[in-house]
């Protein structure tokens, strides 16, 4: 669910849509009331510093657990020192000084990327409980087209002996009938996590022939060989970043469930810690992480989210997902 924070009743909109997530996912009343809390603040800051900005609340798992996730997102003037911002009584608003510092308090996981010129972006999780099949550190955005409530876009992450798999599809077109393509082939995803990628893609390939089709990649952690073993049919971005070195990697042309002349695996090797990022032409591919000073140490969902309002296109469904896989 994303939300658009420009003046004061949105604030309160925000909050019963989270605390009806929170709700939903089994919190208690004291936990929803930390989540209504955090939301307040946020969209509160983000009017106050920033004129408005986006709030984005979802159901995410991941090593932390399954976790409801609140991320704020801004293109305001950005904090001059996170540090001192986050100390309780610090204030440049003329507030009491407890925003950042209580969010901080309240929140089970929390991150913050600030810089002059790019805005902030705050993200806090409330463990849900239970696990996740995906042992990774994980950060996901999704939004539809504008106008549209159905996406086209989604995305799945499994685990394997060698380490986690991430599937991201891109229904051709949007609204509804993209929508089922995407389903289509998510529900071929999750119900062959034994099958190797190239085989995996053959069968979605297959299973979206009776829908208008999509835009597949399929990226493997393969931990014991020290690769990333990646799978693309048409125009999903996929990166892989290791040792502060960005790798572009390579998808085939095509449309998954139409024309898909060749489906190969290419390999790329890393030691030690791994990032991938995969997303749909929702985002401009025109992105460089070293542009963001910072950025690439933060919480893939800090990243996910500052790609995302940096270089959304706004013309077609979005989905960003941020993957990190440590030694």
């Amino acid at each position: 669910m994303i939300s658009r924070i420009a003046e004061p009743s949105q604030v309160a909109e925000a909050r019963r849509a989270a605390v009806g997530l929170a709700q939903a996912g089994g919190l208690d009343a004291t936990g929803t009331g930390r989540v209504a809390l955090v939301v307040t603040e946020m969209a509160t800051n983000l009017l106050k510093h920033a004129g408005g900005g986006d709030m984005i609340v979802q159901r995410i798992a991941d090593a932390d657990g399954d976790c409801l996730e609140v991320l704020a997102l801004d293109g305001g003037p950005g904090i001059g020192d996170a540090g001192r911002a986050l100390e309780d009584g610090y204030s440049s608003a003329g507030s009491p000084g407890t925003g950042l510092g209580a969010i901080r308090r309240q929140a089970d996981r929390f991150d913050l990327w600030s810089r002059a010129g790019f805005g902030t972006a705050v993200m806090a999780r409330f463990v849900l409980g239970g696990g996740a099949r995906c042992t990774a550190k994980l950060g996901a955005v999704m939004v539809p087209y504008p106008g549209e409530t159905a996406i086209g876009d989604g995305w799945a992450c499994h685990a394997s002996p060698t380490g986690p798999r991430l599937f991201v599809c891109d229904g051709s077109g949007h609204g509804p009938e993209a929508a089922k393509a995407t389903q289509a082939a998510l529900r071929a995803f999750e119900q062959h996590p034994g099958l190797e990628s190239v085989r995996l893609a053959e069968l979605i390939h297959r299973q979206l022939t009776p829908t208008r089709g999509a835009a597949i990649a399929l990226a493997q952690v393969d931990a014991s060989h020290g690769l990333v073993r990646f799978v693309g049919i048409g125009n999903i971005s996929g990166a892989l970043v290791s040792h502060g070195q960005l790798r572009r990697m390579v998808s085939h042309n095509g449309i998954a469930g139409h024309v898909a002349a060749r489906i190969r695996e290419f390999t790329y090797p890393f030691v030690g810690e791994v990032m991938l990022i995969l997303h749909s032409d929702g985002l401009s591919a025109k992105w460089a992480l070293d542009t963001y000073p910072g950025l690439a140490a933060s919480h893939p969902s800090i990243i996910a989210g500052v790609l995302f309002r940096l270089h959304g296109r706004q013309r077609d469904d979005a989905c960003v997902v941020v993957l990190r896989v440590t030694s």
